[in-house]
C-alpha cells in the first residue's frame, strides 16, 4: 500500500467552502467519512469554529451552485444532497451525497480512474488549502492521475505535493529532510526562525514573511502551521518513548 499526501491551494471565486474558510482563519473541516463509487460520492465532514464561522460553513454547503468536491468551475447539473447531522457551539458535522454528472470531477473520482478501487481518503480544509491524504494499493499510475488532475483543476488551485511514500514508512520521515517535512513546509519554518518570527517580540509578522519569500499570506500561514504540528507531534511521540523506556528498566 502506498500513501499520497498533496494540497490543493483554492484561488479566490473557485471554491465556496475556501473563501468561506479563508474569511475565518480559525475554522477547519476535516473528513470522518469519505467513499465514492463510479456514479456517486458520499461523506460525512466535521467541522470547528465560532458559531459565526459554522453558520457561514453551513451557508455554503447548503447553497452553493454546484457540490463542494466538484473540481468544475460551474453547476454541471449533479444532484447534491447534504444534512445537517449534529450541531453545537463550536462543532458542526455535514452528510453529504453527490451523483454526478458526465460533466463532474472531483479528487476521489480521478483517483479511482487511475489508483483503481479501494483508494482511502483522508481530507482536511483550512483557509485556502485543502489537503487530500489518499492510501491506495500502489499498482496504479500516480503519474497520470496528477496529470488528469491538475487538468481538472486549471487555474482554479495550485497543487502542492506534501508526500508519497510505503505505508510501512508513512509514519516516519516524509522526504528525507531532517526534520521529515515536506520541503516547502522546511523552506517556511527555517525561513520564520531566521528572520525572527518566532522571538519575543516577533521581529517580523507573518504579511512581512509571506512578502520576503514571495508566497500569499494564506501559503505561508498553512505551511508553518503544519509545520508546528508536525515537530510538535514529533517531539510528544519521542518523550512517550523516552518515559516507556524509562518504566521498563
Amino acid at each position: 500500500m502506498r500513501e499520497l499526501v498533496f494540497a490543493l491551494e483554492y484561488e479566490p471565486g473557485c471554491n465556496r467552502v475556501a473563501d468561506t474558510l479563508a474569511d475565518y482563519s480559525d475554522a477547519r473541516v476535516r473528513s470522518l467519512s469519505l467513499h465514492a463509487t463510479a456514479e456517486r460520492l458520499w461523506r460525512v465532514d466535521h467541522a470547528t469554529g465560532t458559531p459565526e464561522a459554522l453558520d457561514a460553513i453551513e451557508d455554503a454547503f447548503l447553497t452553493g451552485d454546484y457540490y463542494a468536491d466538484c473540481l468544475a468551475t460551474e453547476d454541471c447539473g449533479a444532484t447534491q444532497t447534504t444534512r445537517i447531522l449534529d450541531r453545537a457551539d463550536e462543532t458542526l458535522i455535514l452528510y453529504s451525497d453527490w451523483e454526478r454528472t458526465p460533466a463532474c470531477a472531483s479528487v476521489p473520482h480521478i483517483a479511482r480512474d487511475h489508483l483503481g478501487d479501494g483508494v482511502l481518503f483522508d481530507t482536511r480544509h483550512e483557509g485556502r488549502h485543502y489537503t487530500w491524504r489518499l492510501i491506495h494499493p500502489g499498482e496504479g499510475d500516480v503519474a497520470a492521475f496528477f496529470d488528469a488532475l491538475e487538468a481538472a483543476v486549471g487555474e482554479c488551485a495550485q497543487m502542492e505535493m506534501l508526500r508519497t511514500a510505503d505505508t510501512t514508512t508513512a509514519a516516519g520521515r516524509s522526504d528525507g529532510t531532517p526534520s521529515g517535512l515536506p520541503p516547502a513546509q522546511e523552506a517556511a519554518l527555517q525561513a520564520a526562525v531566521e528572520h525572527g518570527y518566532y522571538e519575543s517580540p516577533r521581529e517580523v509578522d507573518v504579511g512581512e514573511l509571506a512578502e520576503h519569500l514571495d508566497v500569499p499570506r494564506s501559503t505561508l500561514t498553512y505551511r508553518l502551521r503544519r509545520a508546528e504540528e508536525h515537530l510538535a507531534k514529533q517531539h510528544v511521540a519521542g518523550e512517550r518513548v523516552t518515559e516507556e523506556r524509562l518504566v521498563s528498566r
